[in-house]
């Protein structure tokens, strides 16, 4: 070997040695930088002419591996869903109150019961009573507070699902900056160490938003898939469009989709690919937001109406059993959404009757409905009414309201059930049904259910029509329909119309016994949901339309501007208590001013089974601890997740970090070894050095 080669191999060896040097101290610098992969430099055997010829030195290259690179990006997205889901369903529970608390629904929901039991006294007080009536209040009021309070998250997920959305997108275009640099990068053989460990950071906190896919490309670029699929980076940038975007978030029936769009690089967006984010299964906190807007909060807001369906049954069938004494000059129902020539519908038989205030009795009249034609109409439960009353009373029936005014100076109406046979359509008496003598009224609801049945007219005109969203358990739309009932059908129509449309591919509807429309998803699809987003449906001209009547949600239970009857809560005598004395004769008391059998019949109805239609038969007490229960349990499992998420996505970085991460002995180590090969190389050329000056020297 000639000196030549001798010094050159040894300089060779400085440069290998520098370079080396130059890595080492470059990632001393970044210890404990989070993301940061550390360097190694690539050196290779020189050889000239078949022979060795010192060391090449090539460009650093960073220590990783990219399928421990991938599992933090699994568990970054896992963890970000959880993250999300725990702290609104920690907010959730808050707004309910703990058990045993003096304030919260649970306690004003014990405390109606517990005033119920109060006014069972001997002597039941006019403080007792108000004290129950203004408990009821309080509930009710609780109840629309929570759905105020949960709409609120509603809005303020949709305002993070818009927040979300938008830092994907500079996510997206960051990574796509980053993937160019890094190819131009590989396409020159240089060093892509920085700008891959930014798009790798970039990429991490992408995944903790959406679940990803990511895919390294010949080029050095990276591609980036959705959990199912969807492209959202190659080599051409996309990015996601969002109507609802910019964080102005409120609470709304239905959503905009999230839609895939191609994009320039400069991020403004072109024409759709045609592929969306329509639910939770995108992962990461963008798919805990999604389920959250669109399945966890509102079956909450639906369980909530169903809770005060129950409640609000309960009370108006006891208070419409009973009379006040003395007993109202006349007795106004509620809107029914039903007209006069509707089919009556009843069984059994009720009372009705005309006293002077002091409770004796000046007439009364049986109505047997089970002795009626089949073919009776409201109309004829009216005339029989007035005919059996004589003119002591006048009933009538108009824009869907039924009426009963007592003739004659200081008289008062009174209905009463049948002992023996008691009146019943959809499982309520003929008063409760009608609403005459209601504890709890609402605007928006029947507050029973209507009873129809599929031969009755549904009363809707062309051009009338209700959108239909179906849901998945996991929030994400199936379908939707939107029904146009036809001028002249019936309710069998209607149930025929939703099961021929594309939401029938998923389930059946049917008419349960109580008239109320229900849903019956395919055995796959359990925990899928509807809702009713806009409904313009009108049943006659009564202001009741066909998620009102059929009952196909909770939201149609009227909770929303429910309350006592004002002057029930303003007057404790105003409410029912005293019982009618069915066998009392004309001249007879037939009312007792002492008569408190109603404060009885209240505490034994709010121990008695509900029918709640599709949520099945419960106390009001029993469902709403289930309700409640399930809440405080989901926010718990919520709690346990997050935890489990978080060491599972630490326990992942840990292990990416060990590997190529910096550590400080090992680095240190090198550096010994990196100043010994820097110390030989040197030596070398020393030694060459010598012998050049030896061999002059010589000649």
């Amino acid at each position: 070997m000639s000196l030549n080669h001798i010094l050159g191999s040894a300089v060779s060896g400085l440069a290998a040695a520098q370079a080396g040097l130059r890595s080492v101290s470059n990632n001393i610098a970044n210890v404990g930088v989070s993301g940061y992969a550390r360097e190694r430099v690539n050196l290779t055997t020189g050889v000239v002419s078949g022979q060795v010829a010192g060391v090449v030195v090539g460009e650093p290259s960073r220590v990783a591996d990219r399928f421990l690179e991938a599992n933090v990006y699994r568990r970054a997205g896992d963890y970000g869903r959880a993250d999300v889901t725990a702290g609104y369903l920690d907010r959730l529970q808050a707004l309910l109150g703990q058990p045993g608390a003096t304030s919260g629904l649970p306690a004003r929901l014990d405390a109606v019961t517990a005033s119920a039991v109060a006014m069972t006294g001997s002597q039941s007080s006019a403080q007792t009573v108000a004290v129950f009536t203004s408990d009821v209040q309080d509930a009710i009021d609780s109840m629309q507070q929570i759905q105020t309070d949960v709409n609120g998250l509603r809005g303020d997920v949709e305002s993070e699902v818009g927040y979300s959305v938008d830092k994907i997108n500079s996510l997206l275009k960051r990574i796509h900056d980053l993937n160019g640099t890094v190819s131009a990068a590989t396409g020159l053989g240089k060093n892509i160490g920085g700008a891959a460990d930014q798009r790798m950071s970039a990429i991490e906190e992408l995944s903790g938003l959406i679940a990803v896919n990511v895919r390294d490309q010949p080029d050095g670029r990276v591609s980036i898939e959705t959990a199912n699929g969807g492209v959202l980076l190659d080599k051409r940038l996309r990015q996601l469009s969002y109507p609802n975007g910019g964080g102005g978030g409120t609470s709304q029936a239905t959503y905009p989709t999230i839609e895939i769009r191609f994009a320039e690089d400069s991020g403004a967006m072109g024409a759709a690919t045609g592929e969306k984010l329509d639910s939770a299964a995108v992962g990461g906190k963008l798919g805990g937001l999604l389920d959250l807007r669109d399945r966890a909060l509102p079956a909450f807001s639906e369980q909530m109406g169903v809770l005060f369906s129950g409640l609000s049954e309960a009370l108006n069938s006891v208070s419409n059993a009973g009379s006040t004494v003395p007993p109202p000059v006349s007795l106004d129902g509620r809107q029914t959404g039903l007209v006069g020539s509707d089919r009556l519908g009843f069984t059994g038989a009720a009372t009705f009757a005309v006293t002077k205030a002091d409770g004796t009795l000046v007439a009364k009249t049986s109505v047997d409905f089970s002795a009626m034609p089949a073919g009776a109409t409201i109309d004829d439960m009216v005339t029989a009414i007035n005919t059996g009353l004589g003119g002591a009373a006048t009933a009538s029936f108009t824009d869907g309201k039924l009426s009963i005014k007592a003739n004659g100076a200081g008289n008062g109406v009174v209905v009463a059930q049948n002992q023996a046979s008691p009146s019943a359509r959809a499982g309520v008496g003929v008063s409760q049904y009608f609403g005459l003598n209601d504890m709890v009224r609402s605007d928006s609801s029947s507050l029973v259910p209507s009873g129809l049945v599929p031969g009755d007219a549904h009363g809707f005109a062309t051009g009338e029509t209700a959108q239909v969203v179906l849901r998945d358990a996991t929030g994400r739309a199936l379908t939707s329909y939107t029904l146009s009932p036809a001028s002249g059908g019936n309710v069998g129509d209607l149930v025929s119309e939703l099961n021929a449309s594309p939401l029938g591919d998923f389930g059946d509807f049917s008419l349960d016994d109580r008239g109320r429309m229900r849903f019956e998803p395919a055995g796959a699809l359990s925990g899928a949901t509807l809702s009713v987003p806009s409904d313009s449906t009108d049943r006659f001209g009564t202001g009741r339309g066909f998620t009102a009547m059929l009952g196909l949600t909770g939201a149609s239970s009227g909770l929303q501007n429910a309350q006592v009857r004002p002057e029930v809560l303003a007057n404790p005598t105003k409410l029912p208590l005293a019982r009618f004395q069915e066998t009392a004769a004309v001249g007879a008391k037939a009312l007792g001013a002492g008569d408190t059998r109603g404060a009885t019949a209240f505490v034994d109805k709010l121990a008695t089974g509900i029918d709640l239609g599709k949520d099945g038969t419960a106390t009001v007490e029993r469902f709403s601890s289930l309700l409640l229960g399930r809440a405080g349990l989901e926010a718990s499992q919520a709690e346990d997740n997050l935890l489990d998420s978080a060491a599972r996505r630490d326990d992942a970085i840990n292990r990416r970090d060990s590997f190529s991460g910096v550590n400080i002995d090992e680095e240190l180590a090198q550096m010994v070894i990196l100043q010994n090969s820097y110390s030989a190389a040197a030596r070398i050329i020393s030694t060459a050095s010598e012998m050049y000056d030896t061999l002059l020297n010589m000649v």
